[in-house]
C-alpha cells in the first residue's frame, strides 16, 4: 500500500496503480494542466466514489510502501493516459477497466 498527498489530502492506493498514477499526473503537470481525478472509496468507509481537483501547482508527494519498482503496463498506462485527457477526468481503474479502490480513507493534513 503506497499513499499520494496532494497538498493537504493523502490517500492510500496499491503500490502498482500508484506507480502509473505517478506516470500519468506526472506527464500532465509537465504540461502544467490540472486534472480531476476520481476513485471508488474503500470499503471501510463506505461504496462511495471520490473525486479531486489537482494542479500542478501544489506539492504532490508519492510514498511507496514496496521497495521494488512495479512493472508498468504499457496497455494500462495508455488506459489510464486516455482518461486523464478526457472531459470526464481521470477514472481510476484497474488493467481490466473495472473501476480501482483506494485502499484506505482520504485523510485531510
Amino acid at each position: 500500500m503506497g499513499t499520494m498527498v496532494h497538498g493537504n489530502v493523502s490517500i492510500d492506493f496499491e503500490d502498482r496503480l500508484l506507480s502509473h498514477l505517478q506516470i500519468v499526473i506526472v506527464q500532465r503537470f509537465r504540461r502544467n494542466e490540472p486534472l480531476i481525478m476520481s476513485w471508488l472509496d474503500a470499503v471501510s468507509v463506505g461504496d462511495g466514489r471520490s473525486s479531486m481537483w489537482m494542479t500542478p501547482h501544489l506539492p504532490m508527494y508519492f510514498k511507496f510502501a514496496g521497495s521494488r519498482v512495479p512493472a508498468i503496463d504499457e496497455q494500462w498506462l495508455k488506459q489510464l493516459t486516455a482518461s486523464a485527457d478526457s472531459s470526464r477526468g481521470l477514472i481510476l481503474t484497474s488493467p481490466s477497466g473495472e473501476l480501482a479502490r483506494a485502499i484506505g480513507s482520504v485523510r485531510l493534513a
